[in-house]
């Protein structure tokens, strides 16, 4: 009986393994601040959407970087590494984002565990609780008692038939419990590597903030023109009823921008009048270029689609994205800063005009980062949206009719 009596006291020493492996786990993914809330395969949706804008963001960095390396003027070099780092903290959000949600999937998988665990626990434990009981019965008690040599005889072949069901069940546990070890390490891993990545966005950060800073002082000559478009901006802000009319005027005076533009200056008299000719006005103006590349503002996953029917509001004229706390901003496409400063309803808001009649509405920033009258690159650092779960909204325009910014996206 001694192999018995060791086969019932390792089953039970498992079952108590069991439960302590379930409390230790439970306590890596408590302590990693990882939610379970939500199913797996949003989850795993979550974790394929963040490795994808991760990739864009990596290579749209890539791009910047190169184009800041071949730029010959400072101001457009700086600008470009503006975005190139903008891009990288992006990059580095999406990484964060993925490692929180392989954190989930780790929870989700310890949560399945634990019922496993906690199902195969109960009756092992009452099995070998029971078997041990007989396995201790002294033989000399049998003498005692009329027939209990024969009852004896019976449950001692019980006990050598239940053993293999025990052994069976005990290397089941076993192997649940390696399980739940390695999901642990897997936690604690996940924890470590969202550290490392929270102190690599913050150092991005600042170095983000240096670069803005030298741009601010290089562009101190241009601060009274700023600031009187500044002026006339916030007055067309008091002005417009709404949102929307605020959009479309600035979009009438930003097409009224590029009429002057196209106007043909004052022209010289030649020294000898054979040599004159005939000057076209297509000679003046400049090439006509659409909105070329456009990004989405934010890294995040859209929760109201461009025309979506919203609850007591007309239909959706753009994008709502929800991003993660404090979310770098940036520019979608190339442009100049028409508007930039808190609106009614909607937080900070910035308005950036682009070339062919294209205007983008980018809402729902806690700090904004420009001013009216930047020109900025495709990526540029707009600024950053709030804490919690912040929504940050975009419109684009073409000549003042709202477009699906899905369409457009490179």
């Amino acid at each position: 009986m001694i192999p018995a009596r060791i086969t019932l006291i390792s089953a039970t020493a498992l079952a108590g393994c069991a439960a302590a492996v379930l409390a230790q786990g439970a306590s890596a993914v408590d302590g990693a601040r990882f939610g379970t809330g939500t199913g797996v395969e949003e989850i795993q949706a979550q974790l394929a959407a963040a490795r994808r804008q991760g990739g864009q963001a990596r290579a749209r960095a890539e791009q910047l970087e190169a184009q800041a390396r071949k730029a010959s003027e400072q101001a457009e070099r700086t600008a470009r590494e503006a975005a190139a780092l903008a891009a990288r903290i992006q990059e580095t959000e999406a990484a964060a984002s993925a490692q929180e949600a392989q954190a989930r999937l780790v929870a989700k998988a310890r949560a399945g565990l634990s019922a496993r665990l906690a199902e195969r626990q109960r009756p092992l434990v009452r099995l070998t609780a029971a078997l041990q009981r007989l396995s201790r019965r002294p033989p000399a008690l049998a003498l005692l008692r009329p027939g209990s040599v024969r009852d004896t005889m019976h449950m001692r072949a019980l006990l050598e038939t239940m053993l293999p069901e025990v052994e069976t069940r005990t290397a089941a546990l076993r192997d649940e419990i390696a399980r739940g070890r390695a999901l642990e390490r897997r936690a604690l891993a996940a924890a470590e590597a969202l550290k490392r990545t929270e102190a690599e966005l913050a150092d991005r950060r600042k170095q983000l903030a240096t670069l803005e800073s030298r741009q601010r002082l290089a562009s101190r000559a241009a601060s009274g023109t700023a600031a009187r478009e500044a002026e006339r901006a916030l007055a067309l802000a008091e002005k417009a009823g709404d949102l929307g009319t605020l959009v479309e005027e600035v979009g009438r005076q930003g097409e009224l921008r590029e009429e002057l533009a196209r106007l043909p200056g004052p022209i010289m008299r030649p020294p000898r009048p054979q040599q004159s000719r005939v000057i076209e006005a297509a000679d003046f103006a400049p090439a006509p270029r659409g909105l070329g590349a456009y990004v989405l503002p934010v890294g995040g996953h859209v929760v109201s689609g461009f025309a979506e029917a919203l609850p007591n509001q007309r239909r959706s004229r753009g994008l709502e994205l929800e991003s993660r706390a404090n979310a770098q901003v940036i520019a979608p496409a190339a442009g100049r800063v028409a508007f930039a400063g808190p609106y009614r309803g909607y937080g900070r808001i910035a308005i950036i005009e682009h070339e062919g009649g294209w205007t983008s509405l980018v809402t729902g920033l806690a700090r904004l980062d420009v001013r009216v009258g930047d020109e900025l690159v495709a990526g540029a650092p707009l600024g950053m949206a709030g804490p919690g779960s912040p929504l940050v909204g975009v419109e684009l325009r073409k000549d003042g009719e709202p477009v699906n910014p899905l369409r457009y996206l490179r």
